[in-house]
């Protein structure tokens, strides 16, 4: 049996606006991650992606508050643990994050190296500055990354460069875990291909043991993911291999997100493009229903009635939706003809 490195458990994660209002953008989600393996998650901007990404790392920081629920790493419950301890012994080391316009994130007054030491530090305070050059280097060297950008300033660094840069101190300690959210949104093609082959490079090495990749393009997580989970407005809607959330989609919105792109894969560059219609729900009071019912084109009367909870299919597929799956492929299969 393949070792847990991942586990989340129900979990509850809300912002609270000026006004007090509680607005619940990570919704009673769970989700498992194996060593060796990736997980993609999906879904339009707002589903809560970036939330949740935030919030798998355990440390909370206002207007993000944790509400219920377990996140387990490599059988390690971070839940509720104090936000100083989470930063001490958990971030960098267990679980490393990515986050959305890495290339903006590096301070351009410091040099390369300045931003490893202070990661290292964080940790290993007793380690040198030798050490920690030595270790830099040879990560360096592994990414593909010469060793003089050590000493640059990030503005004297092209954006693929930078993005490689943030990757390697992301995974400078060897965490168990790595998120990257969106990490080759800003690329071109050929720097796009270049991360995705560095951080699977970094998985097959064995120097991560789970990634976790979000992204808004199912068919890029096609190409780099085992397994892929889409969100819709706080909630997973959709849980499938690969293959099958990106050729076989069996939620309405997952299907919609396929129909509204543009996909290179062969079996569905001929595909007519659809557009999914309206908005999704306001968070601060969201509706008692399916909250995807005021978008769906299968809607009937008892999906705006009723909560709908994750059904379970074959394998470890698992869909939000009340209308029963051999139903749902009669729908879609009679929509083909």
């Amino acid at each position: 049996m393949a070792n847990v490195v991942l586990e989340v458990k129900d979990l509850t994660t809300k912002y609270i606006t000026r006004y007090k209002e509680d607005v619940y953008a990570v919704d009673h989600v769970s989700l498992k991650v194996e060593e060796g393996k990736s997980l993609g998650i999906a879904g339009e901007s707002g589903c809560g992606k970036s939330t949740l990404a935030l919030s798998l790392m355990g440390y909370y920081f206002p207007p993000l508050y944790y509400t219920s629920g377990e996140i387990i790493i490599d059988g390690l419950n971070i839940s509720g643990m104090p936000a100083d301890e989470v930063r001490r012994t958990i971030l960098g080391k267990e679980i490393a994050y990515i986050p959305q316009a890495a290339m903006n994130a590096l301070n351009p007054t410091r040099r390369i190296i300045n931003f490893i030491e202070d990661v290292v530090k964080a940790h290993h305070p007793d380690t040198s500055k030798q050490e920690i050059y030595d270790l830099a280097r040879e990560r360096f060297a592994l990414l593909g990354l010469p060793e003089d950008v050590l000493q640059k300033y990030p503005v004297e660094l092209s954006g693929g460069m930078k993005q490689r840069t943030v990757i390697a101190i992301s995974v400078i300690l060897g965490p168990k875990i790595l998120i990257a959210d969106e990490p080759s949104s800003a690329l071109d093609v050929t720097s796009q291909k270049m991360v995705i082959k560095m951080l699977r490079d970094l998985m097959d090495g064995g120097h991560i043991k789970a990634m976790i990749f979000i992204t808004h393009e199912l068919p890029l997580l096609y190409n780099v993911t085992d397994q892929i989970m889409v969100m819709y407005a706080g909630q997973l809607v959709e849980l499938a291999g690969a293959h099958e959330a990106v050729f076989d989609p069996l939620h309405p919105y997952s299907k919609g997100l396929m129909g509204s792109i543009i996909v290179p894969e062969e079996g569905l560059r001929s595909a007519k493009l659809t557009a999914i219609p309206g908005t999704p729900p306001n968070l601060k009071n969201p509706p008692s229903g399916c909250r995807f019912a005021e978008r769906c084109k299968y809607v009937r009367p008892e999906c705006k009635a009723i909560s709908v909870p994750l059904q379970e299919s074959y394998g470890d597929r698992a869909y939000r939706c009340i209308i029963p799956e051999a139903e749902l492929r009669g729908i879609y299969a009679n929509e083909r003809e």
